[in-house]
C-alpha cells in the first residue's frame, strides 16, 4: 500500500466547486502528473482503481499527481443500465473539459514540479486529456509538456475495427463492449445533443492536422482486445500526420480498463511504461 500524502484541494473552477486530488511523492523526480479517470463521461470518482491506484502508484514512483474530480455527464435510466451507476442528474460539455483545463493550470501555478507537467487520463478521462491538451496548445499560457492516454476514446463515430482484432473480440464476447453504436450514444449524453455540433476540443479525433501542430508529445498504450482500440490508433496517425512524437503500444493479454484492476500485472507494466516516459522531461 502506498503511503504517499494525498490531499484534496477544493477550487472555485469554470463552473463552480472543483476537486482535486493532490498526491506528494517522499521523493519527487519534479515531474507532473494531471490525471483524469475514465468512466465513460457520466461515471468514475477519485476514488476507483483507475484514479486512486494509478494516482499512488505514480506518486510511489515520485512523480506529483493531481487528480481531477470533473463533473460528470448525466445518467439516464438507459445509462444506468449500462454503467452500473444510479440514475442522477449531470452537466454536459464543455463543463468537464474546462474543468480539466483548469486543474491543469491550477497545477502549474500552484505545485512544484520542476521538469515539467504532464496531462493524463484513461478512457473517457483519456478523451479529456487530450481535449485539454489541445485546447492549452492554442490558448495563451502553461502547456503540458507530453500527453500520458490509456485505452483512450477520440471519436464520436468511430471506424470497424479491423481483421484482427475483430477476432479476438468475436472470441471473447465479454469483452465487446464498446461497438460503435454503443460509442456514439454514450458521446451524446456527454455532449446533451447531436454529436455534429461537437468541436474537436469534445472529439478530439475530429482534430485538422494544422489544429494538431502544437500538441504535445504523447505516449498511449492500449489494450489489445478493445475496440476502443481503433479510436486510439486513428487519433495516433493523425498526430504523427501533424509531425507530433508519439510512441504507441498495444498491451498484449488486456481488454479496456486495466489500470482499473491493479491486481493484473499490465497494470505496473503500463504504469512504469510511462513512468519511464514522463521521466524523460527536461
Amino acid at each position: 500500500m502506498s503511503t504517499s500524502p494525498r490531499e484534496d484541494h477544493i477550487l472555485e473552477g469554470p463552473h463552480g466547486p472543483l476537486r482535486i486530488r493532490v498526491y506528494s511523492p517522499h521523493s519527487p523526480t519534479g515531474h507532473g502528473l494531471v490525471w483524469a479517470h475514465g468512466g465513460g463521461f457520466a461515471g468514475g470518482d477519485l476514488d476507483m482503481p483507475e484514479a486512486d491506484a494509478v494516482a499512488r502508484a505514480f506518486a510511489d514512483r515520485g512523480i506529483l499527481v493531481a487528480s481531477v474530480d470533473y463533473a460528470r455527464a448525466p445518467v439516464t435510466a438507459e445509462w444506468s443500465a449500462r454503467l452500473g451507476t444510479p440514475e442522477r442528474e449531470g452537466a454536459s460539455y464543455p463543463i468537464a473539459h474546462d474543468e480539466v483545463v483548469a486543474a491543469f493550470r491550477w497545477a502549474v501555478s500552484s505545485r512544484p514540479a520542476t521538469r515539467g507537467w504532464a496531462i493524463g487520463g484513461a478512457s473517457a478521462g483519456g478523451n479529456l486529456a487530450a481535449g485539454a491538451a489541445l485546447r492549452l496548445s492554442h490558448d495563451p499560457g502553461p502547456r503540458p509538456s507530453l500527453a500520458v492516454l490509456a485505452y483512450p476514446t477520440l471519436h464520436a463515430v468511430q471506424a470497424a475495427p479491423p481483421v484482427e482484432l475483430r477476432t479476438l473480440l468475436d472470441a471473447a464476447p465479454e469483452a465487446d463492449v464498446f461497438p460503435p453504436a454503443f460509442v456514439r450514444g454514450m458521446y451524446e449524453n456527454y455532449l446533451g445533443g447531436d454529436i455534429a455540433a461537437a468541436d474537436a476540443y469534445a472529439i478530439p479525433g475530429t482534430a485538422e492536422p494544422e489544429a494538431l501542430a502544437d500538441f504535445p508529445p504523447t505516449i498511449m498504450v492500449n489494450d489489445e482486445t478493445d475496440e476502443l482500440r481503433v479510436s486510439g490508433e486513428a487519433f495516433a496517425d493523425s498526430l504523427r500526420a501533424a509531425g507530433v512524437d508519439v510512441t504507441t503500444v498495444v498491451e498484449p493479454g488486456t481488454t479496456h480498463g486495466h489500470l482499473n484492476r491493479p491486481e493484473e500485472p499490465a497494470f505496473t507494466v503500463t504504469i512504469d511504461r510511462f513512468t519511464a516516459r514522463i521521466r524523460r522531461l527536461a
